[in-house]
């Protein structure tokens, strides 16, 4: 982090929204002292040393953040060198863009090295920075009707502490300004701090399961993980990374739970997807124990889901043995 030391953060009064909540969030973080100045008059906020979510100007280097105005048509991806995300970004996505790997660094209070907080500013920016991105702006997350609304979410929660419509009494706009950037903050922090010490050390054991994959079974497809991680994201991470070295890829995650029994789960097609490459054959599906053994030809077999996504055996050579099954089927 650099010496400038600001001194007075502005932004727009009035109705608040999540993302200027949280830029402000970001930017107290790194500046404790830093005043906030809500207003909407011109010659106060040319007073501020930041200005995010209102002037119609975005300036890095007038330290200005708005994303309102025509011209504004930034992302991730064109900001940043071989970002992929392509959602419009609010003054938070701004502020994470140029303060974020700051902002990660100070609330991880550790040292750790830069490709491994590349990472983790990755992560955090797909699992929670875009949303409020998205939801600013008013980006869908389909298209067409929605089945059903989600009224629990960040943004949600951070527009329900402005003034009601039809509120009596006195009303401390800053004070509920201030309570959002603390909700904003906590939940923030908690997924920062689950990034680093939780998702990003799965990398390493997923990392080494794929350099050994033939030594599991002569085919490849089979990953083995030495304990159980959150491996989803990492694997597909890394598949992109290894690119047509990685050939061919995983059809089957073999790993033990925690009552000593093993899994073989089917691997999606994307990480959120309840699509498989290939599901655990057909004529498993639904069935369990000595049923499902009979069927499938392989001892110890406990239960196959009814959607083929997962199984699981007593034993790891039975799991193996199931997802060796499943590839020639």
């Amino acid at each position: 982090m650099n010496k400038f030391l600001p001194k007075k953060l502005g932004t727009h009064n009035g109705q608040f929204h999540c993302d200027e909540a949280f830029g402000s969030y970001m930017l107290k973080l790194l500046y404790p002292n830093l005043e906030i100045i809500r207003t909407r008059d011109e010659k106060l906020l040319a007073e501020c040393d930041i200005v995010i979510d209102v002037g119609a100007v975005y300036d890095h280097s007038k330290r200005r953040y708005d994303h309102h105005q025509k011209s504004f048509t930034h992302s991730m991806s064109t900001l940043i060198p071989n970002a992929k995300w392509t959602t419009k970004l609010s003054s938070a996505g701004l502020i994470y863009v140029h303060y974020g790997h700051d902002v990660l660094a100070k609330i991880i209070n550790t040292h750790i090295p830069e490709n491994h907080l590349n990472s983790i500013y990755s992560k955090i920016y797909e699992s929670f920075v875009q949303e409020v991105d998205a939801i600013d702006n008013g980006v869908s997350m389909y298209e067409g009707k929605p089945k059903y609304t989600i009224n629990t979410n960040l943004s949600n929660r951070v527009g329900n502490l402005n003034k009601k419509w039809n509120h009596i009494g006195k009303f401390d706009e800053m004070a509920a300004f201030e309570k959002a950037m603390e909700m904003i903050g906590s939940e923030f922090t908690e997924n920062v701090l689950y990034a680093y010490n939780s998702w990003f050390p799965a990398r390493s054991i997923v990392l080494e399961s794929l350099e050994n994959r033939f030594k599991i079974h002569s085919s490849g497809q089979i990953l083995e993980l030495k304990q159980f991680c959150p491996w989803k994201e990492h694997y597909f991470l890394l598949e992109e990374e290894f690119g047509d070295d990685l050939n061919p890829k995983i059809n089957f995650v073999v790993f033990g739970d925690s009552n000593g029994s093993w899994r073989v789960q089917a691997m999606p097609i994307s990480p959120d997807s309840f699509e498989l490459r290939k599901p655990l054959p057909e004529s498993w599906q639904g069935l369990r124990d000595d049923e499902l053994s009979n069927i499938s030809g392989i001892s110890n077999c406990i239960f196959c889901h009814a959607t083929g996504f997962i199984g699981g055996n007593l034993t790891r050579n039975g799991a193996i043995e199931m997802a060796e099954k499943a590839i020639k089927l």
